[in-house]
């Protein structure tokens, strides 16, 4: 194993044999939500029944989705943690169900390296763990002997704690800080760098005031990391709180932020609701252009 972390280029991203993420597949780009839980914050229960979900991912796939993320586990606050065979018993069947029915990528939300390993054998070619792989010491192991791609994420807590009073004294540079690390320790496993992106974590331990200030700093927390850049601010709570209605339908707040950290250089956008975010991303790229874009 390596014990130097391998050299930066000149944007300060770690230099690598392969063209990285955002080259292999350009952005901004859509991850389309599918949650295979009974308590997942938006849309738990809706697709438990495993040819629903297969049935949503290849929807969200026809509505323009890059990636389709399949996730077993709720991490939304409060949640409860799931069994390692339950949540296989919930992923494993509907990836491989998606990937039988379309040639969109499709990456597993777990933090368990087993999980994780199933899903990849089971076609999904993207690991994104909220836990930016430090819940199950394998997973670095399993994401590099399989040379998939992967997500870290930041998170402040874990979901039965995180929301409980989130402080930083600089939430960018903490957030920067912790990401820049923890690519630099996958780095130093073998992963290479050019297969890792990063997370934010919005909502993950952080009040509304940090929320917008991460998606303000998108493109600075690019440079910090070296990695392009997910976003999933897809209905989330603080989105009710800004609009004046908890209670109101999230979906043009949703689209509204997703914009906004497009603008700032974000590569992918984590939603729910595919459609209104791909004519949205089609608007966006007109108006850069100066010109009608091919549907």
């Amino acid at each position: 194993m390596a014990d130097v972390v391998p050299a930066l280029d000149s944007r300060g991203a770690y230099a690598a044999d392969m063209e990285s993420l955002d080259r292999r597949l350009p952005g901004p780009a859509l991850m389309g939500v599918v949650n295979v839980t009974p308590d997942s914050f938006s849309d738990g229960g809706r697709f438990v029944d495993q040819a629903a979900a297969i049935a949503h991912g290849l929807r969200l796939a026809a509505e323009g989705a890059a990636l389709i993320d399949v996730g077993g586990e709720s991490t939304r606050p409060g949640a409860e943690p799931v069994g390692e065979a339950e949540e296989l018993r919930r992923v494993v069947g509907t990836i491989a169900g998606i990937c039988a029915g379309t040639t969109v990528r499709v990456s597993v939300d777990t933090m368990k390296s087993a999980v994780a390993e199933a899903a990849i054998a089971a076609g999904a070619t993207l690991v994104n763990d909220v836990s930016a792989l430090t819940h199950d010491p394998r997973m670095l192991a399993v994401v590099r002997d399989a040379a998939v791609d992967v997500c870290v994420m930041h998170r402040q807590g874990t979901p039965q704690t995180m929301q409980d009073d989130p402080r930083y004294d600089d939430v960018v540079q903490a957030v920067g800080g912790y990401l820049r690390q923890r690519v630099d320790v996958l780095v130093n496993a073998g992963i290479d760098a050019a297969r890792i992106a990063v997370d934010p974590g919005i909502g993950f331990g952080k009040t509304g005031d940090h929320n917008l200030a991460l998606l303000g700093a998108i493109a600075t927390l690019g440079e910090v990391t070296g990695c392009p850049v997910v976003v999933g601010v897809s209905r989330k709570r603080f989105l009710g709180a800004l609009v004046g209605d908890p209670q109101r339908d999230r979906t043009f707040a949703s689209v509204a932020a997703g914009l906004a950290a497009a603008e700032r250089g974000a590569w992918l956008l984590r939603v729910h609701d595919v459609q209104a975010h791909a004519d949205a991303l089609k608007v966006l790229r007109a108006v850069r252009e100066g010109a009608m874009v091919q549907p």
